[in-house]
């Protein structure tokens, strides 16, 4: 038996209680921190100190999909002509009348098993009698149906070149559709499906969607109708580079097939059309783009009432102002569109504007870039007058301006000039504080300075110049010869400008490139 002093079980006896302490605290530590207290304290004690709950986080989208997914369809296209049918049995360039196994596998050797199979194949396989076996194009993509009457929104590109257009509900009843209009701006396409009966539709959402905020889609990948995915929108105010539209990001899975298709809010209202995603492998990836309702809504009614979207058209194409570019020009900040070209005989010509003119403001609004100034003139109707505010020179100025309705892309096309003509390159005149020599234009090049050599260190370099460019202007005056190069960098330094402005036409593109100056 063991004994133990009074001393020693008086210090057992703190030892027990300082440990029973220590596990208290521990359990309100873990409290804190959501492990050890229900929930209920946890959110008390957050209501506390003024935090604020999360959103709607719904533990089942299935109510939502339920009364949105009728009104969701699958859009089947027949396009166009006909095409030739490539495939393993007709290789390219084969004979049509038929051909060997060593057609297919010119290695193949003669003992190989693969000449027996290729034997007891029927005598016509692999002969097309000259003729080539012609099928039409299919194509498939999403739709959904916005009003009682038929009326289905999807994209343009899923319907282009359509000679035949069918949609399918999730209960596989298919009608036939007719296209009411398009337009390839924005990748809208409105259908009407021919049948007099009443259909399932959703509304569009007045409100956009906040970032993080949860989303579903609904549509047609891969030909598997009535497929719905979930997430939340990633980004708003995306530039895939389509346009001088916006898109939403979103992550909900989205793949070929999806496109035309709706995004829903939680209240199952239609917040975006999914249109493209981004994919090196061609499958969904987590990022895909939806154009947003309040673009859809516009269009649609345009498209509804009349078949097309008329757009003013101010006639010049233009470029961002980035900070060298402000520089040069003795702007603030890099705000702004430079104008890089007036269409002849358009509305911007007509009105005097000009190449080298920086776009800062329409009707007062301020513009940010060239894709926020081809939205403000989108937004006006075909005939409207606008006060354009430009920088000319070193003084700002008013024009007014009447807009004309964009041109359709084949008006807008232009016949391709002619290659520069050959000729020996005369000695050229270095332009060190440019970094590049330059020679006198000839032929196709006389209005301007041919560039014939150029340091591969240098701004201009990086910034994409390169021999056999040509420069045609300097802060806003013509070069006709070297010397007028020169005299547009000797003005810039003595207007203290860290940057020079040059319009310069590489090929067929011409651009205005603001080059950092070299300290002399």
């Amino acid at each position: 038996m063991q004994l133990h002093s009074p001393n020693h079980d008086a210090a057992r006896l703190r030892t027990r209680r300082l440990a029973y302490a220590s596990a208290l605290a521990g359990v309100a530590l873990a409290g804190v921190v959501g492990l050890g207290l229900p929930c209920s304290a946890v959110l008390a004690q957050k209501a506390d100190v003024g935090i604020q709950m999360p959103g709607r986080a719904p533990l089942s989208f299935a109510d939502i999909v339920e009364r949105v997914k009728p009104a969701v369809v699958s859009v089947n296209v027949t396009n166009g002509s006909p095409k030739v049918a490539q495939g393993p049995a007709t290789p390219k360039g084969a004979n049509p009348k038929g051909f060997s196994p060593k057609d297919l596998m010119p290695d193949l050797p003669d003992d190989h098993p693969f000449n027996e199979f290729f034997k007891n194949l029927p005598k016509d396989w692999g002969k097309g009698g000259g003729q080539p076996n012609m099928r039409p194009s299919l194509a498939q993509g999403s739709g959904f149906v916005i009003s009682p009457d038929g009326y289905v929104v999807t994209n343009n590109h899923v319907i282009d070149n359509a000679s035949k257009i069918q949609v399918s509900f999730d209960k596989d009843n298919k009608y036939e559709a007719e296209l009411v209009g398009a337009d390839p701006r924005t990748d809208i396409a409105l259908l009407k499906i021919k049948s007099s009966q009443t259909f399932p539709f959703v509304k569009f959402a007045d409100k956009q969607p906040r970032v993080g905020d949860w989303v579903v889609a609904v549509g047609n990948p891969f030909g598997l109708g009535g497929t719905v995915t979930a997430g939340i929108v990633s980004a708003q105010g995306r530039d895939i580079g389509s346009g001088p539209y916006d898109y939403m990001q979103i992550d909900a899975a989205v793949n070929r097939g999806n496109s035309g298709g709706p995004t829903f809010n939680l209240d199952g209202e239609v917040v975006g059309v999914n249109t493209a995603i981004y994919s090196p492998s061609g499958g969904n990836v987590g990022i895909a783009f939806a154009i947003p309702s309040r673009t859809v809504t516009d269009v649609v009614s345009q498209l509804r009432s009349s078949g097309s979207v008329n757009r003013g058209w101010l006639g010049v194409k233009i470029q961002n102002v980035d900070e060298d570019t402000a520089a040069s020009l003795g702007l603030t900040e890099p705000k702004g569109a430079l104008v890089t070209e007036v269409t002849a005989a358009g509305p911007a010509e007509e009105a005097g504007l000009k190449n080298g003119d920086a776009i800062l403001s329409v009707n007062g609004n301020k513009i940010d870039d060239s894709r926020d100034l081809a939205r403000q003139i989108a937004g006006f109707s075909p005939n409207s007058k606008v006060d354009v505010r430009v920088l000319r020179g070193q003084k700002e100025q008013n024009v007014s301006v009447k807009l004309g309705k964009f041109p359709s892309g084949k008006e807008l096309a232009k016949a391709e000039t002619g290659k520069p003509d050959p000729a020996v390159e005369p000695k050229g005149t270095e332009m060190d504080q440019l970094g590049l020599t330059v020679a006198p234009g000839t032929g196709a090049n006389k209005d301007g300075v041919v560039i014939t050599n150029i340091d591969g260190a240098s701004d201009a370099a990086q910034k994409g110049i390169k021999s056999g460019d040509v420069i045609l202007e300097v802060g806003g005056t013509s070069v006709k010869k070297p010397e007028d190069l020169a005299n547009g960098i000797k003005e810039a330094a003595k207007l203290g400008r860290k940057a020079v402005l040059m319009r310069v036409k590489s090929g067929d593109q011409t651009r205005f490139v603001a080059v950092q100056l070299k300290k002399s």
